[in-house]
């Protein structure tokens, strides 16, 4: 598959770009270039190759969860302009 100058040209126009004739000329040319590549991927057969989740086979080392912080919400909450029940209240902005 390949794109005209005009096609590019329509693609650029709804996505509200402004194209001088030479950039016109070269975008197209990369992306025929872009969509050549993509025919030749999807000439590759893949039928025989499992899915992978990520390309390393490796498993993520885990750390022990301990809490880190000391809780200072009261603190915070102290010099808020209105608190509820451990909440912030904030003014409605949508009615």
């Amino acid at each position: 598959m390949s794109l005209s100058e005009e096609q590019v040209g329509q693609i650029a126009y709804l996505a509200r770009l402004s194209l001088s004739d030479e950039q016109l000329k070269s975008n197209t040319k990369e992306l025929n270039n872009i969509l050549d590549l993509v025919e030749q991927l999807t000439e590759i057969d893949t039928d025989d190759i499992e899915p992978m989740a990520h390309p390393l086979h490796m498993t993520q080392r885990l750390r022990e969860d301990k809490v880190t912080e000391q809780d200072q919400s009261e603190s915070f909450q102290a010099i808020a302009p209105k608190i509820g029940k451990r909440h912030y209240l904030v003014p409605t902005v949508i009615e």
